[in-house]
């Protein structure tokens, strides 16, 4: 199967061969029986190591990144501490880019930091601070494209040879672009970590994240033998019922991507017209500096979007006077939210070098209709204005800026 949709639809979701069921069981259950002393049924046990619903989830993922094994966990931050303990030692260091996801950074500096592990922030759109910021003890390159919440574009080639050239792995949050607009393995990625509460899941009722990774050797052991004993020995696994949601979400990805994408873009036109608007962040706009970039290595410029206004207050203003876009944490559901970036999912920043602009705003773009959507930021705009006094602001674009 090469068609994505197709895949989508049909890898690791093997119909039951008892009833002919089109979609697959449910396997609620905490442990197998055995035929005798560890003569296991069809390789199960307990579902701490292997659960066939959350087996097929696994494959489905693992077949539309490309990768040789998929390992889903409870969330995304459990897969990407899963990751990290199964390839870092004690004194590695890694590369993180600086604009990404505010928990990400927070385990990396808080958490991993306490067993020995160094990290230093960098601009994913600069490859000279990439090689300028490797150490002898560097393991790991850890980049979001596009970035968290600033939308930047890393070159993932670029990045991948980098990685090849010093002999560290590269891992790739490939969350906002997801496996339909962006492959980071075919650039030469080592992994892959998704938060599948987002757009794979797609539906706001799911919590869990994945990792995804290619055919490696990692000193001496292969990535999916790494990570999946991590999974097994950590036992931060996704449930039953938490794999099939997110499985039954995954299907419909492609379909519900380019929903996204269109009214993405359109609502990042519509805004950035606007006098009320300093500034729109969205790789689909022709001023992002990422644009051409992104045409390259993506099938289309996803459903996230952000912008700054005149201010502070403006911004609060905004995100707090809407109706679709309903002010959350979280993404990539079927439905419109408005997020605060600066004290909502980036907050562990403040204080910090990486903090976020106050007057930044981050919109999750959903299926609704567009014109429902540009009445709803008319609404937004308009408490915006107020709150700041001001009814327009010089607009500056990233080409510029």
């Amino acid at each position: 199967m090469t068609g994505f949709n197709t895949q989508a639809v049909h890898a690791g979701q093997h119909k039951d061969p008892h009833t002919g069921a089109v979609v697959p069981p449910i396997y609620q259950t905490s442990t197998f029986i055995q035929d005798g002393i560890n003569v296991l049924r069809a390789g199960h046990e307990y579902s701490r190591g292997s659960n066939p619903t959350r087996n097929g989830f696994e494959s489905q993922l693992a077949a539309l990144e490309g990768g040789a094994a998929g390992f889903s966990f409870a969330s995304g931050i459990a897969a990407e501490d899963a990751l990290l303990r199964a390839v870092l030692e004690p004194g590695d260091h890694i590369v993180l880019g600086a604009d990404g996801y505010g928990g990400t950074n927070r385990l990396i500096s808080k958490l991993h930091g306490k067993w020995g592990i160094s990290s230093s922030a960098v601009d994913i759109t600069n490859l000279d601070a990439v090689r300028a910021a490797l150490r002898p003890n560097t393991a790991l390159l850890w980049v979001e494209t596009p970035s968290n919440p600033l939308l930047g574009i890393a070159d993932l080639a670029g990045w991948a040879a980098i990685a090849a050239e010093h002999g560290v792995l590269l891992v790739v949050d490939n969350t906002f672009a997801t496996p339909y607009l962006q492959r980071p393995l075919d650039f030469g990625a080592h992994a892959v970590v998704h938060s599948t509460t987002k757009y794979i899941g797609g539906h706001s009722d799911v919590l869990g994240g994945a990792v995804i990774v290619a055919d490696y050797l990692h000193r001496g052991q292969s990535l999916a033998e790494a990570v999946g004993y991590q999974q097994f020995a950590g036992g931060a696994v996704s449930g039953p019922q938490d794999s099939y949601l997110a499985a039954r979400g995954l299907k419909t990805l492609g379909l519900r991507m380019e929903r996204h994408c269109a009214t993405a873009s359109t609502l990042a036109r519509w805004l950035d017209d606007r006098p009320e608007v300093a500034r729109v962040y969205y790789p689909g706009l022709e001023s992002h500096p990422g644009h051409e970039l992104a045409k390259r290595q993506q099938r289309g410029f996803g459903g996230i979007l952000s912008l700054q206004l005149a201010d502070e207050p403006a911004a609060r203003a905004f995100a707090e006077s809407m109706e679709y876009f309903q002010l959350s944490v979280s993404l990539g559901g079927v439905e419109s939210l408005v997020c605060y970036p600066r004290e909502m999912t980036h907050a562990s920043l403040i204080g910090t070098p990486l903090e976020i602009p106050a007057n930044l705003v981050r919109l999750s773009v959903g299926i609704e209709e567009p014109e429902d959507l540009i009445a709803d930021l008319e609404r937004g705009l308009a408490a915006a204005a107020k709150a700041s006094g001001a009814d327009s602001i010089q607009h500056r674009s990233l080409a510029t800026a």
